[in-house]
């Protein structure tokens, strides 16, 4: 499936992680240029970060030690500096 990242927006995948063995619990997801940007849902595995950063994405993972509501306000932050 595919979902359409508008330009300037940001998403959180926790949902669409489907494998078990996946090392992060969440994947915030950015889309910084002025270009809408199609990715592919739900994410499998590991590849999927690295082929999405290719795309021009910006991903950082979210793993269970870390804060997520510190690094979503934090990537918010830096995507508002952009939107202005």
């Amino acid at each position: 499936m595919k979902f359409v990242m508008q330009p300037k927006h940001m998403v959180s995948l926790g949902g669409y992680i489907v494998e078990t063995q996946f090392p992060y619990r969440n994947l915030i997801v950015i889309n910084k240029t002025s270009e809408p940007i199609k990715i592919e849902i739900p994410v499998f595995d590991e590849s999927w970060i690295e082929e999405h950063r290719e795309l021009g994405l910006e991903v950082i993972p979210v793993s269970k030690e870390d804060n997520y509501l510190k690094m979503w306000k934090r990537a918010y932050a830096e995507l508002d500096k952009i939107r202005n």
